[in-house]
């Protein structure tokens, strides 16, 4: 077994295009989460690429204003990176386009992992893999239309639809062929959801049957997982998800162990509630709104506060706040000397459900080499 000092040696920078990041660690796209502020927020701990929220290729070549207003990078973000989700070969190249002839991102990644129902019923993320030959429109076209300006493109899938229609290896190898820089894959099914473990031997098989850099994601809920992710895959960087949410110092904790550090932030409850405060300052800041930014933020206290011995007034004090002013005097009825509660390391956070049935168009299996765009595909807004 190799020791953490000697796999940080060994590992290299994620090169996409011309960039480099270091560490190679990845901020997923969440949905409702990883926005400009919650980039800013994580980006201060440390290095690495960190991608906006979902983006609908069609909201954005429609100029939806608030997919518009989603694509927002800070002055602080040198390396602008965009997910973008489609169905349509030639809308998806369009959104390319737009993206590149107004400069508005770094880097472009495809989204065929998400297993939502109001994705997958229109052929989209987790279920689009399935058709290889409309996966392989796609994902060229984009490609190509961003060859011209220098912007790399990156995919994200799942194993596949469930564990009878799987689709990683195929497709990763239809993506390498098409000329991603990158293949990252979270090692669940579409089936699966965020139940189960995920299947890192999955992961270790698609870093043996592509050239291009694969990204390993799923179950990395500490720095330490991240390591084991690497040994036990070979992968060339990681991909980080729920394990950040209420925890952006995770991305501090991956910084040191991708050098060879034995270390672990484990700040106290007053720590932990300045940097509630800061999160929701930022989100204030990011929306221009101080009661939408509130709001925002209600969703994460449980998140910040998973484990720590708070009381549920307080609790339900925190997660209905309207103003900075009442943020913060709450935050200072916190016992700030807690220490951080070590039973919650190693822990899932966020989404935890149970598997389920994976809604498709009709006749969606019938066929692998259809490539007709299904009927209402694009989804109308961001979102998933």
């Amino acid at each position: 077994m190799l020791d953490d000092v000697t796999l940080a040696l060994s590992a290299k920078p994620l090169k996409l295009g011309t960039h480099e990041a270091w560490p190679p660690v990845v901020l997923a796209p969440m949905a409702g989460i990883t926005n400009v502020a919650f980039r800013s927020l994580c980006r201060e701990q440390g290095g690495g690429v960190y991608v906006c929220e979902m983006i609908t290729t069609r909201a954005l070549v429609e100029r939806i204003p608030k997919t518009l207003k989603m694509i927002e990078f800070g002055p602080d973000e040198d390396f602008r990176s965009l997910q973008l989700y489609g169905v349509d070969p030639d809308v998806t190249a369009a959104a390319v386009r737009m993206v590149a002839d107004n400069n508005l991102a770094d880097h472009i990644d495809l989204n065929f992992g998400c297993p939502v129902a109001k994705v997958t019923r229109r052929g989209g993320g987790s279920a689009l893999p399935w058709r290889r030959k409309l996966f392989g429109r796609i994902v060229k076209q984009a490609v190509e239309a961003a060859a011209p300006f220098g912007i790399p493109v990156t995919i994200k899938m799942r194993k596949g639809i469930d564990d009878d229609h799987l689709t990683y290896v195929e497709a990763g190898l239809i993506a390498q062929d098409a000329g991603v820089a990158a293949v990252a894959l979270h090692a669940r099914t579409a089936e699966q959801r965020y139940s189960g473990v995920a299947d890192w031997d999955a992961i270790a098989t698609l870093k043996q049957a592509l050239d291009v850099p694969v990204l390993g994601n799923g179950d990395i809920w500490e720095a330490a997982d991240a390591m084991r992710m690497v040994e036990h895959t070979g992968v060339d960087g990681v991909v980080i998800g729920r394990g950040c949410l209420g925890r952006p110092w995770l991305f501090k904790d991956l910084q040191a162990a991708y050098l060879g550090i034995e270390s672990q932030e484990l700040p106290n409850l007053g720590e932990v509630a300045a940097i509630m405060s800061r999160h929701a300052h930022l989100l204030v800041d990011a929306l221009g709104d101080e009661r939408h930014g509130c709001a925002d933020f209600r969703k994460h206290v449980a998140w910040y506060l998973k484990g720590f011995p708070v009381g549920g007034e307080l609790r339900r004090a925190l997660a209905m706040v309207t103003s900075l002013a009442q943020l913060d005097d709450l935050l200072a009825k916190l016992e700030g000397d807690l220490p951080f509660p070590r039973e919650s390391l190693g822990q899932p956070r966020g989404r935890i459900n149970a598997p389920g049935k994976v809604t498709l168009p009709y006749g969606w299996l019938d066929s692998r080499d259809d490539d007709t765009v299904p009927e209402g595909a694009e989804m109308e807004n961001s979102g998933g």
